[in-house]
């Protein structure tokens, strides 16, 4: 399976994807193929929902505002519930989970402003309060999702907002959310789009990248379609002097797919450190749990595992 074409397309180019003229040629020359064999194959793969895009993940907070937010639901309610949230385009991930509070969804929007509003319309047409639970601090934030091996960590740090774009920015970012276009020349035909030129949308995605607003630029998979199905969220409440310490030891080891410090929200919330756990059977993950909170002295710190049950919806983030 290793050296297959659709695992080095899945595997080998979820960052560091090239930004030239023409990048699937590129991808091309490094596996030995033609370039359209690539793309075919990347439109398979999408059509296959194995992928959900060829582009860019943006850091939480650095284009935008978002933040992950729960609602606990009547059982018989949670479908039509969580229909009424989905159609907020501003709504990209949403889940039920195996908690009090069953429906949990991540939402982002251009500004501050713009995703409080979005808060309170979305609680309005589901007629449940929400809790909303930003990102504090990122220990271990989308690298990827390796299909060998361990994904790429990262220093933690604390999430601090950047100045707003401009017009011609926020542009960029909403053909960009869509994900690149599977055609030989793509940032030739974004820049098309945009008004600008080839070189300048290279030149900036370039510069998000080196900035930290992009995290990522490469191929976005989606982990259920490639057998991945038992998806925990294991949470923990950590003392505030520890939190850092425990999240920075947590975001090293290579079954925690991610890591990050949110607020409590008592007394409905007592958690402040997530972390996210994948694996092909649910036995699988909680023998991982278990080893990690034995391995680092977690046994007396309060803590909950929310499984995933239904995906609602998952779809990249919508900032503009």
């Amino acid at each position: 399976m290793e050296n297959t074409l659709e695992f080095r397309l899945l595997n080998d180019f979820q960052r560091d994807f090239p930004l030239c003229p023409a990048p699937f040629a590129e991808l091309a020359a490094r596996l030995g193929v033609g370039e359209r064999t690539v793309i075919g194959g990347l439109e398979k793969l999408r059509r296959e929902g194995k992928i959900s895009r060829v582009g860019a993940v943006f850091a939480p907070k650095r284009i935008g505002a978002s933040t992950l937010a729960a609602m606990a639901v009547p059982p018989e309610k949670l479908e039509a519930v969580a229909a009424a949230v989905n159609r907020f385009p501003e709504v990209n991930h949403n889940y039920e989970r195996e908690h009090r509070y069953n429906l949990w969804f991540v939402v982002t929007a251009g500004s501050e402003g713009r995703l409080q509003a979005t808060l309170g319309a979305i609680e309005k047409a589901a007629g449940y309060p929400l809790l909303a639970l930003p990102l504090l601090e990122e220990f271990h934030i989308d690298l990827g999702f390796p299909l060998h091996g361990a994904a790429p960590r990262q220093t933690a740090h604390a999430v601090q907002p950047q100045a707003p774009i401009g017009e011609e920015e926020r542009r960029l970012v909403s053909v960009l959310q869509e994900g690149l276009p599977l055609f030989m020349r793509p940032f030739a035909l974004i820049a098309e789009r945009i008004g600008a030129s080839e070189i300048e949308v290279m030149g900036r995605i370039g510069s998000w990248l080196e900035n930290g607003a992009i995290k990522r630029f490469g191929v976005v998979v989606r982990h259920r379609e490639l057998g991945y199905t038992a998806n925990a969220m294991l949470v923990h409440d950590i003392p505030d002097e520890r939190v850092g310490e425990i999240g920075r030891a947590l975001a090293e080891e290579p079954a925690v797919t991610l890591c990050y410090r949110r607020p409590r929200r008592l007394p409905d919330w007592r958690y402040n450190l997530f972390c996210m756990i994948h694996g092909r059977e649910r036995a699988e993950v909680e023998s991982i749990i278990g080893d990690l909170r034995h391995r680092h002295g977690l046994a007396d710190c309060p803590h909950d595992v929310l499984f995933s049950l239904t995906r609602f919806k998952q779809n990249g983030a919508r900032y503009a």
